[in-house]
């Protein structure tokens, strides 16, 4: 297995799931990121019937679901909010097992003091991620940007494959984090890949792929061998003014194509 590239509908906020697949698919993609939200078509809350609905729209253009991008919040809150965050995690593992996606995105959210919080509610949905298949993926970002804080915060699971880490490439750059560490740090658990471009002159604001200031050449050399989803994650979402997805996603696979095919 070598590594495939993605695009999450996070750069395409509120289209229908099947206008995301046509993009996909015109830009040479294996597969889709499917963003988890109340603004989208893939929700917590949609039934069954509905999900397969999605799901198909995907799997019959020949594509593959990459990842369910969900937005639980692992470290968040109290231990009075653990109820509500397990089942949270459950809805979106249920979720991921419908579509048939292989794996669901978390954040780590709240502070590094809501560790134990995180711990308790992952060793939760073990048994879960057990019967589904699904694999728990825990991105670099907010209370926890760089892989050294991941790892220390996954660290109760040691190399259990039920949990792994999402390298959004941006968070541990920013926060001085060099790719070769990172890499390093990350070793064999370096499965999925958020790749982006950013400008740093203007606040780390998105910049199509290959225009502003983050490494990419230098981490696509880290990830030649690897295997995995590449995934772009374009940040139309919150970033109304920037380029439609058309734009970073033609330059983001002509990058993938040169440094990971």
């Amino acid at each position: 297995m070598s590594w495939k590239l993605s695009v999450s509908t996070l750069g395409m906020p509120g289209r229908p799931v099947v206008e995301s697949v046509r993009t996909a698919l015109d830009h040479g993609c294996d597969g889709v990121e499917l963003r988890v939200h109340p603004d989208e078509e893939v929700t917590l809350g949609m039934g069954d019937g509905a999900a397969r609905d999605a799901a198909r729209h995907v799997t019959d253009a020949g594509l593959e679901i990459s990842c369910l991008a969900g937005y639980v919040r692992v470290c968040g809150g109290t231990e009075e909010d653990d109820d509500a965050v397990i089942e949270e995690l459950g809805a979106l593992i249920r979720l991921a097992e419908v579509m048939g996606a292989p794996s669901v995105r978390v954040f780590p959210g709240g502070t590094h003091a809501g560790r134990q919080a995180a711990h308790r509610r992952i060793e939760a949905v073990l048994e879960d991620l057990t019967s589904t298949g699904v694999q728990l993926l825990v991105e670099t970002h907010d209370s926890h940007p760089t892989a050294e804080d991941v790892l220390e915060l996954l660290a109760p699971f040691g190399e259990d494959p039920r949990v792994g880490v999402l390298w959004d490439i941006l968070h541990p750059f920013i926060n001085g984090e060099e790719p070769s560490t990172t890499a390093s740090l990350l070793g064999g658990r370096v499965h999925y890949v958020q790749v982006k471009d950013a400008s740093m002159a203007q606040d780390w604001k998105p910049a199509v792929t290959g225009e502003g200031d983050l490494p990419l050449e230098e981490i696509g050399r880290l990830l030649t061998g690897g295997s995995g989803w590449i995934s772009l994650e374009w940040e139309r979402a919150w970033y109304p003014d920037i380029p439609e997805i058309s734009v970073p996603l033609a330059a983001t696979a002509q990058w993938f194509e040169k440094t990971l095919r």
